[in-house]
C-alpha cells in the first residue's frame, strides 16, 4: 500500500506543470526585443549578464565565441595591471659610448635605448611634453661635458623582438592611424601628421605635405586627388616596415578645409633619433647624423627618463580605445612572461597567464593587444569569468577606473546620451567596432549597490550599425535597471 501510495505521488509530482518563474526586465528584453528584431535575423549575437553571485541575469549563446573588435583591451589592460602591477612606468634611457676629448666632443655615438614607452613624443593629455623631455635628455648630456658628437644619434629599438605589423592585420589597416604598431623606441605614438590641403574641382591634385614626426628618408606617393563637393575625407594610407615608402589614395573633398591628417610611421625609432638630433643642434650640439644602432655594454648610462604610471596608460587605452597603448602593454606582457617581447610569444603567454589567474580560458582566442585582427575571438561567458577575477583582485579600483562610461570622455560619449546621468554613471564598459561588428563588455552598478558583469557581442549582421545600435543601448539602460528577483 505504501508503495502504491509512493508512486501515485511521483507520478503526481512529475505531472505537474512546470512552475513559472518571474522574468527579469534584462532577460525579457533579450527575447522580446533582440530576439524578434528582424535586423538581428542573419546576424550572430551572443549575451551574457550575471550578478554579484554569479546568477545569470540574461543569456543568448552566452558560450559563443565571436569577433572582440577593441572589447578585447579590457582582457589586455587587465592582465598588464596584474603582471606588471600598477606603479609600473615604461623607461627610456640615454648613454654615450666613447670618449670625451678636453673640448667636450664625444668620439663615439649618443643612443636612445627604448624601453617600450607608447607615450613618448604622444599628443595625449597623459604624456609629457617632447620638448621637455628632449630637455631634460640634452640637459644630462651637457652635464657630462659633452659639446659636439663625432658620431651620431642612434635609436636602439631592440627591447621589442619585433612589432610595427601583426601578421593577420589587413592591409588596409596598416596604414591608418589606428594601425600603428608597437616597437621598443617609439614616438608620436608612432604616426606621421601630413598637411591636406584640396584643389578646386573634382580631379584636381591635392597638395600632400609632411608636417610632424615624418622619417626623412619616407618617400610618400600621392595617387589621390580631389573628390566631389560634400564627399568627405575618403583618402587611404598604405605603408610598411619593409621600406620607406608610403602611399595615398582616394579621395578628399573639394568643399574640405586644408586639414592634417595622422597616418602611421613603420619608422618610429629612426624618427625619434632624427628628432632628438634636431634638438641637438638647435642647442649647439653638431653632430654626424641619426640611424639605428645596438647599445655597447660599454656605453655609459647618462639619464632615464619613464612613463606615466601604468593605470594612467590603461585608462587612456579603454577610455580612448588607443590600438597603439593596447599592443605596447601586450608586447610587454610578452616581454615580462617569456623574456621575448614578439607576437610569437604573447597571445599563448598571456592565455597561459589568465589561467594562473584562476580563470578558464574556454571561449577565449587572443591574436593581438587591442583587437583590431580578426582572429581574436571571445565568448560572453569568459568575459565574465574574467572580469569576476578581476573584481576580487587588489587593483580592482585601478581596472574598473579604466572604463569609459556613457556620456563622458572617449568612446561612449553619445551612448545612451538621452539617459540621465544618474544610470549613465553606473554603467562602466568598453566599446569594440569593426566592419559588422558591434560589442560592449564591461560591469553595471545596480541602483540596489550589486555589480553586474556582462557582454553582449553582435557579429555579421547586415545592416548599418546605426540601425542597431538603438538595440544594444536598450539592453544597456535594462541592465541598469534591474532589480535582483
Amino acid at each position: 500500500m505504501l508503495k502504491k501510495l509512493f508512486c501515485l505521488v511521483v507520478a503526481a509530482v512529475l505531472l505537474a506543470p512546470a512552475p513559472v518563474f518571474a522574468q527579469n526586465n534584462v532577460q525579457r528584453y533579450v527575447d522580446q526585443s533582440m530576439k524578434t528584431d528582424t535586423l538581428l535575423k542573419n546576424a550572430a549575437v551572443a549575451i551574457l549578464a550575471v550578478d554579484g553571485r554569479g546568477k545569470t541575469v540574461a543569456q543568448w549563446n552566452a558560450d559563443l565565441p565571436l569577433l572582440s573588435a577593441s572589447t578585447m583591451k579590457t582582457i589586455t589592460t587587465g592582465v598588464a595591471l596584474d603582471v606588471l602591477g600598477p606603479d609600473f612606468r615604461f623607461e627610456t634611457k640615454i648613454a654615450a659610448a666613447g670618449t670625451v676629448d678636453e673640448d667636450g666632443v664625444l668620439h663615439g655615438d649618443l643612443y636612445i635605448i627604448g624601453g617600450g614607452d607608447p607615450t613618448l613624443g604622444s599628443h595625449s593629455p597623459i604624456a609629457e611634453d617632447i620638448n621637455l623631455v628632449f630637455g631634460k635628455w640634452t640637459n644630462a648630456i651637457k652635464a657630462v661635458g659633452i659639446t659636439a658628437v663625432d658620431g651620431r644619434v642612434k635609436g636602439d629599438a631592440g627591447i621589442f623582438k619585433e612589432g610595427i605589423i601583426q601578421d593577420n592585420w589587413c592591409w588596409s589597416d596598416l596604414g591608418t592611424d589606428y594601425g600603428s604598431g608597437p616597437c621598443g623606441l617609439s614616438f608620436a605614438e608612432n604616426l606621421s601628421y601630413y598637411r591636406v590641403e584640396p584643389g578646386f574641382a573634382e580631379g584636381d591634385s591635392l597638395q600632400i605635405s609632411p608636417v610632424e614626426a615624418v622619417y626623412s628618408e619616407m618617400n610618400v606617393r600621392q595617387d589621390a586627388v580631389t573628390g566631389a563637393s560634400k564627399t568627405g575625407n575618403k583618402l587611404t594610407y598604405y605603408a610598411s616596415d619593409l621600406s620607406p615608402v608610403g602611399r595615398f589614395t582616394g579621395t578628399y573633398a573639394a568643399d574640405r578645409r586644408i586639414d592634417t591628417i595622422a597616418v602611421s610611421n613603420k619608422f618610429p625609432a629612426l624618427t625619434c633619433a632624427e628628432a632628438f638630433n634636431v634638438c641637438l643642434a638647435s642647442e649647439g650640439i653638431q653632430t654626424r647624423g641619426a640611424s639605428l644602432g645596438a647599445t655597447p655594454d660599454t656605453a655609459k648610462l647618462l639619464i632615464t627618463t619613464f612613463s606615466p604610471s601604468l593605470p594612467d596608460i590603461c585608462r587612456e587605452t579603454n577610455t580612448k580605445s588607443n590600438n597603439f597603448f593596447a599592443e605596447t602593454l601586450f608586447m610587454m606582457l610578452g616581454l615580462y612572461l617569456t623574456g621575448e617581447a614578439s607576437y610569437s610569444t604573447a597571445p599563448k603567454a598571456v592565455e597561459e597567464y589568465i589561467g594562473t589567474m584562476g580563470c578558464r580560458t574556454t571561449g577565449l582566442r587572443q591574436d593581438d593587444g587591442s583587437g583590431l585582427s580578426r582572429f581574436n575571438f571571445i565568448s560572453p561567458r569568459f568575459f565574465c569569468n574574467f572580469y569576476r577575477i578581476m573584481q576580487k583582485s587588489n587593483i580592482f579600483a585601478e581596472y574598473l577606473a579604466s572604463f569609459p562610461t556613457p556620456g563622458g570622455e572617449g568612446t561612449l560619449k553619445y551612448v545612451l546620451s538621452k539617459e540621465p546621468e544618474s544610470l549613465r554613471s553606473r554603467i562602466h564598459c568598453k566599446s569594440g567596432s569593426m566592419t559588422a561588428v558591434k560589442c560592449y563588455a564591461g560591469y553595471v552598478e545596480t541602483e540596489g549597490g550589486d555589480m553586474l558583469r556582462f557582454a553582449i557581442m553582435v557579429n555579421n549582421y547586415d545592416c548599418p550599425t546605426r540601425a542597431i545600435q538603438p538595440k544594444i543601448e536598450g539592453f544597456l539602460k535594462q541592465l541598469a535597471l534591474y532589480e535582483r528577483q
